[in-house]
């Protein structure tokens, strides 16, 4: 799941997703810590594009830290959202994966759990296209 949601997510995440991205483009880096890219949203999304900077990337221990910049997602309420990403093996089999965010607002802004029930949704999404696409493609990683 790492390998396919972290590593390879910028080939991955538009073939899976076609409707929600069209597509990722490394701006600059070599998408390592400090890379900065520019995502497209297809036709079945509510936004533009959006830059997103990895913060930091931990193959070892799965660990996946960006930022979402710049783009009409942060609107007038955000300067940045930074999300933690950790995979790790379930028990029973498979993968966990716990996202953590952290809200940037501009100025004093009550934000709703509407609008972060809706990031969380909009994230759950794409693992589970990721995840099915590998459970119909076992030997694709």
């Amino acid at each position: 799941m790492f390998k396919a949601a972290v590593l390879d997510a910028d080939n991955l995440i538009p073939r899976v997703l076609l409707q929600a991205i069209k597509s990722v483009e490394v701006l600059e880096g070599d998408e390592g810590p400090g890379t900065t890219n520019l995502i497209t949203f297809g036709k079945g999304s509510h936004y533009k594009t959006m830059k997103q900077k990895v913060e930091s990337l931990d193959k070892e221990n799965l660990t996946y830290c960006y930022s979402i910049i710049e783009g009409d997602v942060l609107g007038t309420t955000f300067e940045k959202i930074s999300n933690e990403v950790k995979i790790t093996a379930s028990p029973e089999g498979g993968s966990v994966c716990k996202n953590t965010s952290k809200y940037f607002t501009i100025g004093e802004v009550e934000i709703t759990e509407e609008k972060i029930k809706a990031g969380k949704e909009k994230a759950s999404e794409m693992f589970k296209a990721i995840e099915a696409h590998l459970l119909a493609n076992p030997d694709a990683y």
